[in-house]
């Protein structure tokens, strides 16, 4: 491993804006990534209180690139210059490149998502159900389309799911008709669950034993309730650790054109998290 980069005039500043960003494992990732290839950068969490100045700052500092996370994967997409054509049809980014002042939103959420997934199944002809409607859905939804699998979506605001669908091909159900979906894979890409609210779960833990594969995006507590519930059901069980950072190497690699060292930044995300908790 390389020695750690020296801060200087040279160093490349990259970061995350969110709101809040306090606990993200986005700086141990990179930073440790940085550190084992000899590239002189170093990654920051920007906690952002207003999007559109953030946004100007990133040309005007020559900021290299920025992961967005909540609540800003939606509203960035105005402010910046163009839009990779899958982050266009998903609707949401989660990196933005600069490239000498012009601003490209990717989004690599899916390609996080797809990984973790393909990692215990395979998603070809696959029935999915999701639970939420935000931008990670958005992703989520996409990435399992175009593995070849059937999405269906589920959310309490109705309108929010039906909108999503109409734009992914993909079908909604209201919550009450959860325990009628024929789906074997469940992915939770809401909230519920994360500390502090370690007891809550986003579905009637009775359902679960019609799932084979069950996936949580929230990663604090790394094994949620709903995992724990899953298990004990011998469902196979996917952590939200693995999509974070499977969408942070490939973030790591729009923004360096280098291959990103996974099992580092993966050590790294499981020692941050210890760390925070």
């Amino acid at each position: 491993m390389a020695d750690s980069i020296k801060i200087n005039g040279y160093t490349k500043i990259f970061g995350i804006l969110g709101r809040p960003v306090t606990h993200s494992l986005s700086p141990a990732m990179h930073n440790a990534a940085f550190g084992h290839l000899g590239i002189n950068a170093v990654y920051v969490a920007f906690p952002v209180t207003d999007l559109p100045q953030a946004v100007a700052g990133l040309r005007g500092l020559a900021i290299g690139g920025v992961s967005v996370t909540i609540p800003f994967k939606e509203e960035v997409i105005p402010l910046i210059d163009a839009l990779d054509p899958q982050a266009a049809q998903i609707g949401a980014v989660n990196t933005v490149v600069n490239r000498d002042g012009r601003l490209t939103g990717y989004n690599t959420d899916w390609l996080g998502a797809v990984t973790a997934l393909q990692a215990r199944t395979n998603l070809a002809g696959q029935h999915v159900l999701i639970l939420g409607a935000g931008g990670a859905s958005r992703a989520i939804a996409f990435g399992i389309i175009r593995a070849g699998g059937r999405v269906t979506l589920t959310d309490v605001d109705q309108a929010r799911a039906s909108a999503l669908v109409k734009d992914l091909g993909a079908e909604a159900i209201p919550p009450d008709a959860v325990d009628r979906c024929p789906a074997t894979i469940l992915v939770n890409a809401t909230p519920v669950g994360m500390t502090p609210d370690i007891d809550g779960i986003p579905i009637n833990p009775e359902l679960l034993s019609g799932f084979q594969v069950v996936m949580d995006i929230v990663y604090q507590p790394l094994t949620t309730r709903l995992l724990k519930e899953a298990l004990a059901r011998s469902c196979a069980t996917i952590d939200g650790l693995q999509m974070l950072i499977h969408q942070a190497t490939a973030q790591f690699e729009l923004w360096t054109g280098q291959v990103a060292p996974l099992e580092v930044m993966a050590r790294a995300a499981h020692a941050a998290l210890g760390a925070n908790g």
